[in-house]
């Protein structure tokens, strides 16, 4: 293996889309105001957004504006005041703003202010960030003139695959032209062994982005892609050998290879931490890894869930007999009390106590990213972590699964380096008792469950095999009926009892690791049962105080101010958010006073200090909707899922205390960034592209949809407006806001090359996958 140093690289044009380089482009042609003249639109034709399809079938629009990609320094909006009150710099009278209608400024429509076509464009059902399932909603007149756009949600998505055209055995797929690896099938390899043939015919040729450097080496110093990476000629060459013949060999840089940690298994990205090795999966495959503390709770669970039904049972029998004699004499209860406190007495301890937990701290310096199912994966944490978030979490892992260690699901556990740094704490108060920052980390796991022993033996394998986890977190929210009808997310809600026993038995076997929960505000509209949940998991339930256990040991509760079947409609209930965190105010206050008087709770099956964090969830899109939920819901943190995946730098504007106005190149910058963390985690041979693509484009997804604040007419923006047709500053900004995929293709192609011919992509709903706006 050779050396290289940068200047030696290798096919190495300059790309104007690298970070070091000056992002500009030649002047773009301002478009005409008038209309173009009336074309015949074709299937195949990909729009930039609503203004370019209007504008192409012959409409009037405004002029859009000159100017290329490059745009002036970002604008920053400054509040002034506590009320979140903002007004606009602008000349123009004002309009009214109308409820659900995103409030864009005039010059920026695409249809004057007052018109009939000025209506909020159809946009995805927000459950697509948790995968739900709905029906199809097509149009079923086959024989209408016009062509409608398809809704409803894509329910088999298929995402094709990104392959070389010849598969290179991996026995040559590292190693020189001369001297392969052995391979274990010898003549009967379907794969080929001949390098110079494969790097010919058998794989596309090399990117260009990134300056034609591998992101992947440039950082680690090697490409464990090998002679598939799609930037290979950046860290390959020909060298002549002593017999006069020309091998190509892969070159390594042993200054970059010093500050990276590869895994035991070799291929993991730069400072990924909580990876688990191959070995241990097939022992959980296997039933080879055993759970003897899960094993020991859950028979106790059994155990004294029987006593305790014989105790009510006969107890019930005992007052009937009870009551018939006061009856008769008049005695006092005296008999009863004591007869509670002979019951009480003969129940089973349990086998353990729960260990004693790390402290942890919420505060409003701690903003949380929540767990986001698809679009919360590693490279997009990264990018969270470095725009401010404080907090995160994996994206939910089904607890089955993990137990059988299938691959996918713990690859869900796997988090960067910069995730296990302290968060922030600067405490307005005091100083939170025995906690210390520099111990605390930012990750934190996620699992579902529908029964206990699923739960516990989870926990008490994510213990042992996962040392960098914060917290492991219970869902308990999950609205999805494929979830749901297992009887775990948001199923768990009608099983208090249940659930409270699931985060009692994972507080017993999780060692050090705090125990914390997500939910939501019930299942039904009309019948929010949060309020108790929550008052369970503080003081303790029924059955719980039976048994003399006090609370349930939680750390923290994480409150959805939504139900099931609401779903993402509707505004998130921030005033019942508030009443539930005025219950776990007054349980931090006095739950000394309202302990158990009859049995002593020991306190290491309490939560640290006796104190349960309690963290407010939903329709969080500013810094003033974040400041607001703190001061007036008196919540400890609020967790972020659909803002933080439409505008990443909401954790920025947190920190700073103000809008950001971040221009098209900025926002292209975050996309170039995550390009640069996908391929670091996912590969930088063609299959690690197609998925860094993927998951690229299911961030756009989301993305699209953010209005730049420099076009607003009024300040706070809501998650909950929809924006009319409009157009941006610049093209870049138009070509952003496009809500076609094919524009969010071309987007990825910037940085990701054209994709590969079988590669595919369906949006989650089936409103952005049209291809001409029916007129």
């Amino acid at each position: 293996m050779g050396e290289l140093e940068d200047s030696q690289l290798i096919g190495a044009p300059v790309n104007p889309l690298d970070p070091v380089a000056t992002l500009k482009s030649p002047p773009l042609e301002p478009l005409r105001e008038e209309a173009h003249p009336p074309q015949t639109p074709y299937p195949e034709d990909s729009s930039v957004t609503k203004a370019e399809k209007f504008e192409r079938h012959g409409l009037a629009i405004d002029e859009l504006g000159a100017g290329g990609f490059e745009q002036s320094p970002a604008k920053r909006i400054k509040l002034d005041g506590d009320d979140g009150a903002v007004s606009t710099v602008s000349n123009a009278v004002a309009r009214e703003r109308q409820k659900g209608l995103a409030p864009i400024k005039s010059e920026y429509l695409v249809f004057p202010a007052g018109s009939q076509q000025l209506q909020p464009s159809t946009r995805a059902d927000d459950d697509a960030a948790e995968a739900s399932h709905h029906t199809d909603q097509r149009d079923g007149h086959s024989s209408s003139k016009r062509k409608e756009k398809s809704k409803g949600q894509n329910v088999s998505r298929h995402f094709g695959s990104s392959k070389d055209r010849i598969g290179l055995c991996q026995s040559r797929a590292t190693y020189p032209e001369f001297s392969p690896g052995p391979c274990k099938f010898g003549d009967t390899c379907n794969f080929e062994h001949d390098l110079r043939r494969y790097l010919k015919d058998g794989k596309r040729e090399d990117l260009r982005t990134f300056n034609g450097l591998c992101p992947v080496w440039d950082v680690k110093g090697k490409c464990h892609a090998g002679w598939k990476c799609r930037f290979v000629g950046s860290h390959s060459q020909e060298r002549n050998i002593e017999d006069g013949r020309k091998e190509l060999v892969l070159l390594e840089d042993e200054g970059r290879k010093m500050n990276t940690k590869f895994s035991s298994d070799g291929d993991e990205g730069t400072g990924v931490v909580n990876v688990v090795s191959t070995q241990d999966k097939i022992n959980l495959m296997k039933k080879k890894m055993k759970t003897l503390k899960a094993d020991a709770y859950c028979d106790w669970l059994e155990k004294s869930g029987k006593e305790l039904e014989k105790r009510l049972h006969s107890r019930n029998l005992f007052d009937q007999g009870l009551e018939i004699q006061n009856n008769i004499n008049g005695t006092e209860h005296s008999v009863e009390n004591k007869k509670m406190k002979d019951n009480r007495a003969q129940y089973t301890e349990p086998p353990f106590l729960p260990s004693e937990k790390r402290r942890i701290y919420f505060g409003s310096e701690t903003p949380v990213l929540a767990p986001l199912t698809t679009q919360g994966n590693l490279p997009y944490r990264r990018l969270c972590v470095e725009l401010g978030a404080q907090v995160t979490y994996s994206e939910m892992a089904m607890s089955l699964p993990l137990l059988q260690g299938q691959k996918s699901e713990w690859a869900l556990m796997k988090a960067h380096e910069s995730e296990i740094a302290p968060p922030a704490y600067r405490p307005k108060v005091s100083v939170v008792t025995d906690y210390d920052n520099f111990k605390d980390l930012r990750f934190g796991a996620q699992i579902a469950a529908n029964k206990p022993w699923q739960a516990l033996k989870a926990t008490e394998v994510l213990t042992r095999l996962c040392p960098h986890l914060r917290v492991i977190d219970l869902n308990c929210g999950c609205p999805i009926d494929l979830v749901y009808r297992t009887g775990a997310g948001s199923a768990l809600l009608d099983n208090q009892s249940k659930l409270e026993k699931i985060i009692r038995g994972m507080n017993a076997v999780s060692e050090d690791i705090p125990i914390t929960a997500k939910i939501r505000m019930g299942t039904k509209d009309a019948r929010p049962t949060a309020q108790k949940l929550v008052e369970r998991l503080a003081f303790g339930g029924y059955e719980a105080n039976e048994l003399g256990g006090g609370s349930s040991g939680i750390a923290a509760i994480t409150l959805h101010g939504r139900s099931r079947q609401q779903r993402y409609t509707k505004n998130a209930d921030w005033e019942y958010i508030s009443e539930c965190a005025a219950l776990i105010k007054r349980f931090n206050e006095k739950g000394d006073d309202l302990a158990d008087t009859i049995r002593e709770v020991d306190a290491r099956t309490q939560a640290a200090n006796s104190k349960v964090y309690f963290i407010g969830n939903g329709d969080c899109y500013s810094h003033v909707d974040y400041n607001t939920h703190i001061e007036q819901a008196k919540v400890d943190s609020v967790m972020i899922a659909r803002g933080a995946l439409i505008k990443p730098w909401i954790f920025e504007e947190i920190e700073k205390g103000q809008y950001l106005d971040k221009s098209a190149s900025e926002r292209l910058d975050l996309v170039e960034k995550y390009a640069r963390f996908g391929l670091e985690t996912w590969g930088s041979d063609e299959m690690g592209i197609g998925t860094t693509r993927r998951f690229l484009l299911e961030w756009l997804s989301f993305a699209y949809r953010y209005v730049p604040v420099g076009i607003l007419e009024y300040l706070p923006p809501s998650l909950q407006d929809r924006p009319p047709a409009w157009k941006g500053r610049n093209e870049l900004e138009t070509l952003l806001g496009s809500d076609n995929y094919k524009d969010w293709i071309k987007i990825s192609e910037m940085f990701l090359g054209p994709a590969h011919k079988d590669f595919k992509f369906e949006p989650k709903h089936k409103s952005n996958s049209y291809e001409i706006e029916a007129e």
